[in-house]
């Protein structure tokens, strides 16, 4: 009877100890998806404050002369109606013929020159600007962070007071490159 109450208080005694496992188990579990959490959280953080970084030594780096208030010769403010035609592709995006209208807007501030896309009231995308004796050139590129890199070029010449023609060249994860014709008129409802 002795090696009977042995048995079971062994068995009792291994019983107890495996539901002591599975809860401590339970707790590390909890724990290790805790710190896991954490690490994405840090992961993120740390891309961000990179971005910041990158951000912030891009400013630093540019020249004096790019950072100083350039102004738009006098009729180019304001909206203009665009029209661009793809010429020339091969990316999968874009196809010889295709044709996009919206709203350019050139505006300027303390920052300097840019060019806003408007398409039915919603900002597209924005362009920095720069003009000297040979035009105008915008340009547009998507931060490092975004899955689908786009590097837009735009390079316009007056052709009257109300009319402006040029060529935009648009690069896709630097794979692929579209050209298209640009024309813009200038809008009568501002």
């Amino acid at each position: 009877m002795n090696q009977k109450f042995l048995l079971a208080l062994f068995i009792s005694a291994c019983f107890f100890a495996a539901c002591g496992d599975k809860e401590r188990q339970q707790q590390l579990d909890e724990r290790e998806q805790a710190i896991a959490k954490q690490e994405m959280d840090f992961a993120t953080k740390a891309a961000d404050y990179q971005s910041l970084i990158k951000m912030r030594d891009s400013l630093r780096s540019r020249k004096t002369e790019t950072v100083a208030f350039q102004q738009w010769p006098e009729g180019i403010p304001g909206n203009w109606n665009s029209k661009t035609l793809c010429r020339e592709s091969d990316c999968s995006d874009y196809v010889v013929g295709d044709q996009r209208s919206d709203t350019w807007v050139f505006e300027g501030d303390s920052t300097g020159i840019f060019m806003r896309v408007i398409n039915k009231d919603k900002i597209l995308r924005v362009y920095n600007a720069h003009v000297d004796s040979t035009g105008i050139r915008l340009h547009y590129k998507t931060d490092s962070t975004a899955t689908r890199q786009v590097d837009i070029s735009v390079v316009l010449d007056r052709a009257g007071n109300d009319l402006m023609k040029g060529t935009q060249t648009i690069s896709v994860n630097n794979s692929c490159t579209a050209k298209f014709s640009v024309e813009l008129t200038r809008n009568s409802n501002p």
